[in-house]
Protein backbone atom coordinates (compact mmCIF):
# COMPACT_ATOMS: atom_id res chain seq x y z
CA UNK A 1 0.00 0.00 0.00
CA UNK A 2 1.98 3.28 -1.24
CA UNK A 3 0.67 6.50 0.74
CA UNK A 4 3.55 8.80 0.10
CA UNK A 5 1.73 12.09 -1.91
CA UNK A 6 2.63 15.74 -1.64
CA UNK A 7 0.23 16.54 0.94
CA UNK A 8 0.09 15.01 4.06
CA UNK A 9 -3.48 14.76 5.00
CA UNK A 10 -4.02 13.40 0.98
CA UNK A 11 -2.16 10.88 1.97
CA UNK A 12 -4.09 10.00 5.05
CA UNK A 13 -7.06 9.69 3.85
CA UNK A 14 -6.06 7.21 0.96
CA UNK A 15 -4.17 5.27 3.47
CA UNK A 16 -7.59 5.35 5.45
CA UNK A 17 -9.64 4.38 2.05
CA UNK A 18 -7.66 1.91 1.70
CA UNK A 19 -7.38 0.04 5.25
CA UNK A 20 -11.20 0.12 5.02
CA UNK A 21 -11.23 -1.71 1.46
CA UNK A 22 -8.92 -4.06 3.04
CA UNK A 23 -10.83 -4.26 6.20
CA UNK A 24 -14.19 -5.09 3.84
CA UNK A 25 -12.20 -7.47 1.74
CA UNK A 26 -11.29 -9.54 4.67
CA UNK A 27 -14.98 -9.33 6.13
CA UNK A 28 -16.33 -10.39 2.67
CA UNK A 29 -13.86 -13.43 2.38
CA UNK A 30 -15.42 -15.13 5.31
CA UNK A 31 -18.67 -14.05 4.90
CA UNK A 32 -19.72 -14.01 1.56
CA UNK A 33 -21.39 -17.17 1.53
CA UNK A 34 -23.35 -16.36 4.32
CA UNK A 35 -27.36 -17.64 4.77
CA UNK A 36 -29.66 -15.22 5.14
CA UNK A 37 -31.19 -14.11 8.45
CA UNK A 38 -34.78 -14.89 6.14
CA UNK A 39 -34.34 -17.85 4.62
CA UNK A 40 -37.13 -19.76 2.38
CA UNK A 41 -38.57 -21.58 5.01
CA UNK A 42 -41.93 -23.81 5.23
CA UNK A 43 -43.78 -26.19 6.75
CA UNK A 44 -45.37 -29.27 5.80
CA UNK A 45 -47.40 -32.00 7.93
CA UNK A 46 -46.25 -35.71 7.99
CA UNK A 47 -44.02 -38.06 9.61
CA UNK A 48 -40.43 -38.45 9.28
CA UNK A 49 -40.04 -42.18 8.83
CA UNK A 50 -37.19 -42.28 5.97
CA UNK A 51 -34.31 -44.44 7.25
CA UNK A 52 -31.69 -43.42 9.28
CA UNK A 53 -27.93 -43.28 7.31
CA UNK A 54 -24.92 -43.68 9.17
CA UNK A 55 -22.55 -43.90 6.24
CA UNK A 56 -19.82 -41.77 5.95
CA UNK A 57 -20.09 -40.98 2.22
CA UNK A 58 -23.92 -41.35 0.81
CA UNK A 59 -25.16 -40.92 -2.58
CA UNK A 60 -28.52 -38.56 -2.85
CA UNK A 61 -31.00 -39.96 -5.30
CA UNK A 62 -29.67 -37.82 -8.43
CA UNK A 63 -26.14 -40.31 -7.88
CA UNK A 64 -24.20 -37.48 -8.31
CA UNK A 65 -24.48 -35.30 -4.94
CA UNK A 66 -23.12 -36.86 -2.11
CA UNK A 67 -23.45 -36.09 1.96
CA UNK A 68 -20.73 -36.77 4.13
CA UNK A 69 -21.81 -35.09 7.22
CA UNK A 70 -24.37 -32.38 9.04
CA UNK A 71 -23.23 -30.29 11.42
CA UNK A 72 -24.91 -27.95 13.80
CA UNK A 73 -23.02 -24.63 13.59
CA UNK A 74 -24.17 -22.14 15.51
CA UNK A 75 -20.91 -20.04 15.27
CA UNK A 76 -22.06 -16.66 13.19
CA UNK A 77 -25.93 -18.26 13.31
CA UNK A 78 -27.99 -20.84 13.98
CA UNK A 79 -27.34 -23.25 11.03
CA UNK A 80 -26.78 -27.03 9.66
CA UNK A 81 -23.97 -27.04 7.60
CA UNK A 82 -23.78 -30.38 5.68
CA UNK A 83 -20.33 -31.40 4.23
CA UNK A 84 -20.58 -32.89 1.01
CA UNK A 85 -19.14 -33.50 -2.76
CA UNK A 86 -21.18 -32.40 -5.74
CA UNK A 87 -20.68 -31.63 -9.70
CA UNK A 88 -19.85 -27.94 -9.14
CA UNK A 89 -21.12 -27.23 -12.42
CA UNK A 90 -24.59 -28.71 -12.59
CA UNK A 91 -25.92 -28.80 -8.85
CA UNK A 92 -28.79 -25.95 -8.75
CA UNK A 93 -30.73 -25.97 -5.47
CA UNK A 94 -31.45 -28.49 -2.95
CA UNK A 95 -33.71 -28.06 0.06
CA UNK A 96 -33.08 -29.27 3.46
CA UNK A 97 -35.71 -31.01 5.68
CA UNK A 98 -36.14 -31.42 9.33
CA UNK A 99 -38.23 -32.59 11.83
CA UNK A 100 -39.24 -31.29 15.31
CA UNK A 101 -38.66 -33.49 17.98
CA UNK A 102 -42.44 -32.83 18.72
CA UNK A 103 -45.44 -32.98 16.58
CA UNK A 104 -45.72 -33.19 12.62
CA UNK A 105 -44.50 -30.38 11.21
CA UNK A 106 -42.06 -30.66 8.59
CA UNK A 107 -40.14 -27.89 7.97
CA UNK A 108 -38.43 -26.93 4.56
CA UNK A 109 -35.55 -25.06 3.79
CA UNK A 110 -33.68 -24.29 0.93
CA UNK A 111 -30.13 -25.03 1.19
CA UNK A 112 -27.33 -22.30 -0.33
CA UNK A 113 -24.84 -23.91 -2.29
CA UNK A 114 -21.10 -23.25 -0.89
CA UNK A 115 -18.83 -25.04 -3.39
CA UNK A 116 -15.42 -24.77 -2.17
CA UNK A 117 -12.98 -22.61 -3.70
CA UNK A 118 -9.63 -25.10 -4.50
CA UNK A 119 -11.05 -27.42 -6.62
CA UNK A 120 -8.13 -27.68 -9.17
CA UNK A 121 -10.20 -27.76 -12.28
CA UNK A 122 -12.28 -31.60 -11.53
CA UNK A 123 -15.49 -31.73 -12.22
CA UNK A 124 -16.39 -32.65 -8.64
CA UNK A 125 -16.00 -30.48 -5.29
CA UNK A 126 -16.35 -29.76 -1.82
CA UNK A 127 -19.46 -27.75 -0.60
CA UNK A 128 -20.75 -26.99 2.60
CA UNK A 129 -24.92 -27.02 1.98
CA UNK A 130 -26.48 -24.29 3.85
CA UNK A 131 -29.57 -24.65 6.15
CA UNK A 132 -30.79 -22.13 8.68
CA UNK A 133 -32.72 -24.22 11.43
CA UNK A 134 -36.79 -24.46 12.11
CA UNK A 135 -37.29 -21.50 14.99
CA UNK A 136 -38.08 -23.04 17.99
CA UNK A 137 -36.65 -26.39 17.04
CA UNK A 138 -33.34 -28.71 17.37
CA UNK A 139 -34.05 -31.01 15.09
CA UNK A 140 -31.94 -34.46 15.28
CA UNK A 141 -32.09 -35.21 11.69
CA UNK A 142 -31.94 -33.54 8.58
CA UNK A 143 -33.19 -34.85 5.11
CA UNK A 144 -32.61 -33.63 1.36
CA UNK A 145 -34.55 -33.12 -1.84
CA UNK A 146 -34.66 -31.12 -4.94
CA UNK A 147 -38.27 -29.67 -4.76
CA UNK A 148 -39.60 -27.90 -1.82
CA UNK A 149 -42.85 -30.23 -2.16
CA UNK A 150 -43.12 -34.02 -2.16
CA UNK A 151 -43.63 -37.18 -0.40
CA UNK A 152 -40.83 -35.74 2.06
CA UNK A 153 -41.59 -37.94 5.21
CA UNK A 154 -39.62 -40.83 3.15
CA UNK A 155 -36.60 -39.31 2.82
CA UNK A 156 -33.28 -41.06 4.32
CA UNK A 157 -32.51 -39.24 7.45
CA UNK A 158 -28.88 -38.11 8.42
CA UNK A 159 -28.28 -37.13 11.76
CA UNK A 160 -26.90 -33.63 13.04
CA UNK A 161 -23.78 -34.06 14.51
CA UNK A 162 -22.08 -31.30 17.25
CA UNK A 163 -25.26 -30.91 19.00
CA UNK A 164 -23.63 -32.10 22.10
CA UNK A 165 -20.12 -30.38 23.40
CA UNK A 166 -17.52 -32.68 24.77
CA UNK A 167 -16.93 -32.11 28.66
CA UNK A 168 -13.39 -31.55 28.32
CA UNK A 169 -11.40 -31.23 25.18
CA UNK A 170 -7.50 -33.32 24.16
CA UNK A 171 -4.92 -31.07 23.08
CA UNK A 172 -4.15 -32.30 19.76
CA UNK A 173 -5.74 -34.47 17.12
CA UNK A 174 -4.04 -34.62 13.90
CA UNK A 175 -5.95 -35.52 10.91
CA UNK A 176 -4.66 -38.32 8.49
CA UNK A 177 -6.54 -37.83 4.39
CA UNK A 178 -6.70 -40.09 2.89
CA UNK A 179 -5.27 -43.87 3.19
CA UNK A 180 -5.36 -45.38 -0.38
CA UNK A 181 -3.79 -47.81 -2.37
CA UNK A 182 -3.49 -50.31 -0.49
CA UNK A 183 -0.97 -48.81 1.87
CA UNK A 184 1.82 -50.86 3.51
CA UNK A 185 4.13 -48.24 4.43
CA UNK A 186 4.11 -49.79 7.89
CA UNK A 187 7.62 -48.95 9.76
CA UNK A 188 7.42 -45.22 8.74
CA UNK A 189 3.63 -45.18 9.70
CA UNK A 190 4.61 -46.70 13.26
CA UNK A 191 7.52 -44.32 13.34
CA UNK A 192 5.24 -41.65 12.72
CA UNK A 193 2.16 -42.57 15.01
CA UNK A 194 5.04 -42.83 18.46
CA UNK A 195 6.67 -39.41 17.06
CA UNK A 196 2.87 -37.83 17.27
CA UNK A 197 2.41 -39.38 20.74
CA UNK A 198 5.81 -38.30 22.08
CA UNK A 199 4.74 -34.47 20.70
CA UNK A 200 1.33 -34.71 22.12
CA UNK A 201 -1.09 -36.51 20.01
CA UNK A 202 -4.09 -37.70 21.99
CA UNK A 203 -6.10 -38.55 18.66
CA UNK A 204 -5.16 -39.43 15.18
CA UNK A 205 -8.35 -39.69 12.40
CA UNK A 206 -7.76 -41.66 9.81
CA UNK A 207 -9.90 -41.82 6.26
CA UNK A 208 -9.66 -44.97 5.06
CA UNK A 209 -9.85 -46.20 1.40
CA UNK A 210 -8.04 -49.08 1.71
CA UNK A 211 -4.75 -50.90 3.10
CA UNK A 212 -3.12 -53.85 3.41
CA UNK A 213 -3.81 -56.67 5.64
CA UNK A 214 -0.36 -55.96 7.21
CA UNK A 215 -1.60 -52.34 7.67
CA UNK A 216 -5.20 -53.75 9.02
CA UNK A 217 -3.19 -55.15 12.33
CA UNK A 218 -1.01 -52.09 13.12
CA UNK A 219 -4.74 -50.09 12.89
CA UNK A 220 -6.14 -52.59 14.86
CA UNK A 221 -3.41 -52.11 17.44
CA UNK A 222 -3.67 -48.57 17.68
CA UNK A 223 -7.44 -48.63 17.60
CA UNK A 224 -7.52 -50.97 20.98
CA UNK A 225 -4.99 -48.79 22.04
CA UNK A 226 -7.51 -45.81 21.53
CA UNK A 227 -5.05 -43.31 19.63
CA UNK A 228 -6.06 -44.16 16.43
CA UNK A 229 -9.95 -43.28 15.25
CA UNK A 230 -10.54 -45.05 11.39
CA UNK A 231 -13.28 -43.08 9.47
CA UNK A 232 -14.41 -45.70 6.51
CA UNK A 233 -14.07 -43.51 2.99
CA UNK A 234 -15.01 -45.81 0.24
CA UNK A 235 -14.67 -42.96 -2.59
CA UNK A 236 -13.92 -44.82 -5.06
CA UNK A 237 -17.48 -46.44 -5.12
CA UNK A 238 -18.90 -43.61 -5.94
CA UNK A 239 -16.43 -41.41 -7.94
CA UNK A 240 -13.47 -41.97 -10.50
CA UNK A 241 -10.66 -40.70 -8.47
CA UNK A 242 -7.26 -39.09 -9.05
CA UNK A 243 -3.94 -40.03 -7.19
CA UNK A 244 -3.06 -36.25 -8.30
CA UNK A 245 -4.45 -33.07 -6.79
CA UNK A 246 -4.52 -31.22 -10.30
CA UNK A 247 -7.09 -32.45 -13.23
CA UNK A 248 -5.61 -33.69 -16.62
CA UNK A 249 -8.53 -34.31 -18.15
CA UNK A 250 -8.39 -38.18 -17.87
CA UNK A 251 -11.41 -39.43 -16.68
CA UNK A 252 -11.04 -38.75 -13.10
CA UNK A 253 -13.63 -36.61 -11.16
CA UNK A 254 -12.14 -35.74 -7.98
CA UNK A 255 -8.71 -34.90 -7.07
CA UNK A 256 -6.22 -37.18 -4.52
CA UNK A 257 -9.33 -39.27 -3.42
CA UNK A 258 -11.56 -36.43 -1.90
CA UNK A 259 -8.73 -35.61 0.40
CA UNK A 260 -10.22 -31.88 0.73
CA UNK A 261 -14.05 -33.19 1.87
CA UNK A 262 -11.98 -35.87 4.19
CA UNK A 263 -10.30 -33.10 6.23
CA UNK A 264 -13.14 -29.99 6.59
CA UNK A 265 -14.94 -33.50 8.06
CA UNK A 266 -12.07 -34.28 10.27
CA UNK A 267 -12.09 -30.32 11.36
CA UNK A 268 -15.56 -30.42 11.85
CA UNK A 269 -16.00 -33.78 13.48
CA UNK A 270 -13.54 -32.91 16.04
CA UNK A 271 -14.46 -29.11 16.49
CA UNK A 272 -15.60 -29.60 20.32
CA UNK A 273 -13.62 -32.79 20.92
CA UNK A 274 -9.87 -31.05 20.78
CA UNK A 275 -8.18 -27.85 21.45
CA UNK A 276 -6.37 -28.52 18.26
CA UNK A 277 -6.17 -29.93 15.23
CA UNK A 278 -3.35 -30.80 12.68
CA UNK A 279 -3.61 -31.57 9.22
CA UNK A 280 -0.96 -33.53 7.46
CA UNK A 281 -0.01 -36.64 5.83
CA UNK A 282 1.51 -39.78 7.42
CA UNK A 283 4.61 -39.46 5.76
CA UNK A 284 4.42 -35.76 8.03
CA UNK A 285 5.83 -34.26 11.38
CA UNK A 286 5.34 -31.07 12.28
CA UNK A 287 8.83 -31.08 14.20
CA UNK A 288 9.24 -28.61 16.97
CA UNK A 289 12.75 -26.94 16.53
CA UNK A 290 13.10 -24.47 19.68
CA UNK A 291 10.36 -26.54 21.72
CA UNK A 292 10.28 -30.69 23.19
CA UNK A 293 6.88 -30.95 22.31
CA UNK A 294 3.76 -29.58 20.91
CA UNK A 295 1.91 -27.93 23.78
CA UNK A 296 5.05 -25.73 24.99
CA UNK A 297 5.28 -25.01 21.26
CA UNK A 298 1.64 -23.69 20.74
CA UNK A 299 1.51 -22.34 24.54
CA UNK A 300 3.96 -19.64 23.36
CA UNK A 301 2.84 -19.25 19.85
CA UNK A 302 -0.52 -18.53 21.61
CA UNK A 303 0.92 -16.20 24.24
CA UNK A 304 2.98 -14.37 21.42
CA UNK A 305 -0.31 -14.36 19.22
CA UNK A 306 -3.53 -14.61 20.99
CA UNK A 307 -5.84 -13.44 17.80
CA UNK A 308 -4.07 -16.19 15.47
CA UNK A 309 -6.62 -19.16 14.85
CA UNK A 310 -4.50 -20.73 12.11
CA UNK A 311 -0.74 -21.76 11.98
CA UNK A 312 1.21 -22.95 8.83
CA UNK A 313 4.45 -24.57 8.95
CA UNK A 314 6.63 -24.88 6.19
CA UNK A 315 7.26 -28.31 4.10
CA UNK A 316 10.66 -29.38 4.14
CA UNK A 317 11.96 -32.60 2.10
CA UNK A 318 13.89 -35.13 3.69
CA UNK A 319 14.57 -37.88 0.36
CA UNK A 320 13.75 -41.47 1.33
CA UNK A 321 16.32 -42.19 -1.20
CA UNK A 322 19.26 -40.95 0.73
CA UNK A 323 20.39 -42.78 4.14
CA UNK A 324 22.67 -42.40 6.85
CA UNK A 325 22.27 -45.35 8.76
CA UNK A 326 25.37 -45.36 11.33
CA UNK A 327 23.77 -45.87 14.83
CA UNK A 328 20.41 -46.18 13.43
CA UNK A 329 17.94 -49.57 14.29
CA UNK A 330 17.84 -51.13 10.78
CA UNK A 331 14.13 -53.12 11.13
CA UNK A 332 15.01 -54.49 7.87
CA UNK A 333 12.15 -56.92 8.22
CA UNK A 334 9.19 -54.64 8.74
CA UNK A 335 8.09 -53.12 5.43
CA UNK A 336 8.41 -49.36 4.70
CA UNK A 337 10.89 -46.39 5.17
CA UNK A 338 12.62 -45.63 8.49
CA UNK A 339 12.69 -42.08 9.02
CA UNK A 340 15.68 -42.30 10.92
CA UNK A 341 17.95 -42.91 8.62
CA UNK A 342 16.83 -39.80 6.76
CA UNK A 343 18.17 -36.46 8.11
CA UNK A 344 19.08 -34.70 4.52
CA UNK A 345 17.17 -32.24 3.07
CA UNK A 346 16.43 -30.63 0.41
CA UNK A 347 17.81 -26.82 0.25
CA UNK A 348 15.15 -24.46 -0.81
CA UNK A 349 14.47 -24.14 -4.68
CA UNK A 350 13.98 -20.50 -5.75
CA UNK A 351 11.15 -20.40 -7.87
CA UNK A 352 9.13 -22.64 -5.53
CA UNK A 353 7.46 -21.34 -2.39
CA UNK A 354 7.52 -24.28 0.30
CA UNK A 355 3.97 -25.93 0.59
CA UNK A 356 2.88 -25.91 4.08
CA UNK A 357 0.81 -28.26 6.65
CA UNK A 358 -1.54 -26.18 10.07
CA UNK A 359 -1.99 -26.89 13.27
CA UNK A 360 -5.37 -25.10 13.64
CA UNK A 361 -8.03 -24.06 16.27
CA UNK A 362 -10.81 -26.01 14.95
CA UNK A 363 -13.74 -23.68 16.12
CA UNK A 364 -11.90 -21.04 14.22
CA UNK A 365 -12.16 -22.75 10.71
CA UNK A 366 -15.00 -22.44 8.44
CA UNK A 367 -13.37 -24.49 5.19
CA UNK A 368 -10.06 -25.39 4.81
CA UNK A 369 -7.91 -26.69 1.49
CA UNK A 370 -4.84 -28.51 1.71
CA UNK A 371 -1.99 -26.11 2.59
CA UNK A 372 -4.49 -23.24 4.24
CA UNK A 373 -7.60 -21.98 5.24
CA UNK A 374 -10.11 -20.86 2.63
CA UNK A 375 -12.43 -18.89 5.38
CA UNK A 376 -11.77 -18.33 9.30
CA UNK A 377 -13.23 -16.47 11.97
CA UNK A 378 -9.34 -15.15 12.74
CA UNK A 379 -6.37 -14.61 10.99
CA UNK A 380 -3.28 -17.04 9.99
CA UNK A 381 -0.25 -17.14 10.75
CA UNK A 382 3.30 -18.22 9.16
CA UNK A 383 5.57 -19.99 11.81
CA UNK A 384 9.21 -18.82 11.00
CA UNK A 385 11.23 -22.15 10.34
CA UNK A 386 13.12 -21.65 13.33
CA UNK A 387 10.55 -22.55 15.61
CA UNK A 388 9.04 -25.59 13.56
CA UNK A 389 9.20 -27.05 10.23
CA UNK A 390 7.10 -29.84 8.45
CA UNK A 391 9.67 -33.26 8.51
CA UNK A 392 8.38 -34.92 5.35
CA UNK A 393 9.70 -38.12 4.25
CA UNK A 394 9.44 -38.88 0.88
CA UNK A 395 10.56 -39.28 -2.90
CA UNK A 396 12.18 -36.34 -3.60
CA UNK A 397 11.25 -33.75 -5.34
CA UNK A 398 14.66 -32.41 -6.72
CA UNK A 399 16.32 -36.14 -7.54
CA UNK A 400 19.16 -34.98 -8.90
CA UNK A 401 20.99 -33.11 -6.62
CA UNK A 402 24.14 -34.48 -5.53
CA UNK A 403 24.51 -35.66 -1.72
CA UNK A 404 27.05 -33.03 -0.95
CA UNK A 405 24.49 -30.31 -1.84
CA UNK A 406 21.87 -31.35 1.06
CA UNK A 407 21.54 -29.95 4.02
CA UNK A 408 22.21 -31.71 7.35
CA UNK A 409 19.17 -31.41 9.79
CA UNK A 410 19.11 -33.87 12.84
CA UNK A 411 16.73 -32.39 15.01
CA UNK A 412 14.66 -35.74 14.70
CA UNK A 413 17.65 -37.48 16.54
CA UNK A 414 16.65 -35.48 19.51
CA UNK A 415 13.82 -38.17 19.67
CA UNK A 416 16.02 -41.12 19.00
CA UNK A 417 16.25 -43.27 21.57
CA UNK A 418 12.74 -42.93 23.39
CA UNK A 419 11.12 -43.28 19.50
CA UNK A 420 13.44 -46.42 19.05
CA UNK A 421 12.27 -47.76 22.48
CA UNK A 422 8.81 -47.10 21.66
CA UNK A 423 8.79 -49.22 17.70
CA UNK A 424 10.28 -51.80 19.40
CA UNK A 425 7.86 -51.94 21.86
CA UNK A 426 4.89 -51.88 19.54
CA UNK A 427 6.74 -54.41 17.04
CA UNK A 428 6.48 -56.83 19.80
CA UNK A 429 3.07 -56.53 20.72
CA UNK A 430 1.37 -56.30 16.94
CA UNK A 431 0.80 -60.04 15.40
CA UNK A 432 2.69 -60.69 12.32
CA UNK A 433 4.99 -58.12 13.47
CA UNK A 434 6.22 -60.04 16.93
CA UNK A 435 10.21 -60.25 16.96
CA UNK A 436 10.83 -58.42 13.52
CA UNK A 437 12.64 -55.84 14.51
Amino acid sequence: MICFRRKAYFATAMCLVAFACMLMFSYLRTQKHSVSSKPLMHKSKGLCTGGIINNSISALSDNKTFVVAPYFDNRAKKLIRTLGIVPHEEIKEIYCLFCCPAGDDIYISKASIDVHEDRFGFPYAAADLLCMEPPDCDPQYVSFNWFPQGNNGLLPRFEIQNRKVANSLVDFTVCISTMFGNYNNILQFIQSMEMYKILGVQRVVIYKNSCSQLMEKVLEFYMAEGTVEIVPWPITAYLNVSTEWFYSHDGTQIGYYGQITALNDCVYRNMYRSKYVLLNDIDEIILPNQHPDWKTMMQDLQDQYPDIGIFLFENHVFPNTVFTSAGIPPWDSVPGVNILQHVLREPDRKEVINPQKMIVNPRKVVQTSVHSVLQAFEESLEVPREVAIVYHCRTPFQPDLPRESLIRDTTLWRYKSSLTDRVNQVLRMIPLLKGKR
